[in-house]
């Protein structure tokens, strides 16, 4: 007679988090950092039209690393359930805190009651209208929330990453710091330069946009194309970058 197979349940959630947590470091990493003026993304991301970072609502960004059909299906329910929000109550009752409390539960509920937990890891970023009021919500492929003060580094090897960050990050950076710090950090723990080098990443490669706390309504803005090329060489020459505004690009959900 065979006899069934048994798995005690501390072993099944080792094996749901190694599963997933495998399945994380295999994507590009993502950097979200907070700066004087909002919020940055910035992105490892060879396609131009599989985005990693997006618009939630108003003054909410999303970022996501891992499974992208089952990120971009999470993002789609965070849009979903704003309008609804925003619409039958109001606007001011969608927060980014919100939103991390209904994915929390989306894939907390996943990762206990499924087989296949979800492969993903997700920041949901809001820009407040003073820098104290700027919010970066770490969601983990088991539904724990942790509310990071700084900045988050998410997917592929991110101890390099972190540690760059780590040792150049400062409080109220102006947009042409943050952007350089991110980038450089992003480039140390990428693959595509060879873990630890001083490459830089090329515009073609990368996904950045920003939560930009002066607009008015819509903060989110993706830089692309030439003004996002237009960076590049002064942070990878390693000149000093003042007073760089930040190029005028559509917003985008």
């Amino acid at each position: 007679m065979t006899m069934p197979l048994y798995a005690s349940a501390e072993q099944v959630m080792r094996d749901r988090s190694e599963y997933a947590r495998k399945g994380i470091a295999r994507g590009r990493s993502v950097i979200v950092l907070k700066y004087a003026d909002g919020l940055l993304f910035v992105a490892e991301n060879p396609s131009s039209t599989l985005h990693k970072v997006s618009e939630i609502y108003d003054r909410i960004g999303f970022a996501a690393v891992g499974r992208y059909s089952e990120f971009e299906n999470l993002r789609q329910a965070g849009i979903r359930f704003a309008d609804i929000r925003g619409y039958q109550n109001d606007p001011r009752d969608v927060t980014s805190r919100s939103l991390a409390n209904v994915y929390a539960t989306t894939i907390g509920t996943y990762f206990t009651e499924q087989i296949k937990p979800f492969e993903v890891e997700i920041c949901v970023a809001e820009v407040g209208h003073t820098p104290e009021h700027d919010t970066l919500y770490r969601l983990t492929y088991d539904g724990s929330i942790v509310d990071e003060p700084q900045y988050i580094v998410m997917g592929g090897q991110t101890d390099a990453a972190n540690s760059a960050l780590k040792d150049s990050y400062l409080e109220g950076m102006t947009f042409a710091d943050a952007f350089s710090v991110a980038v450089k950090a992003l480039s140390t723990g990428s693959p595509s330069t060879g873990n630890g080098s001083a490459d830089i990443l090329p515009a073609n490669k990368l996904e950045v946009a920003v939560l930009e706390r002066a607009r008015p309504r819509r903060a989110f803005r993706r830089i692309t194309g030439a003004a996002l090329t237009e960076l590049l060489p002064k942070t990878a020459a390693g000149e000093e970058v003042v007073d760089v505004e930040l190029p005028e690009t559509d917003s985008e959900s």
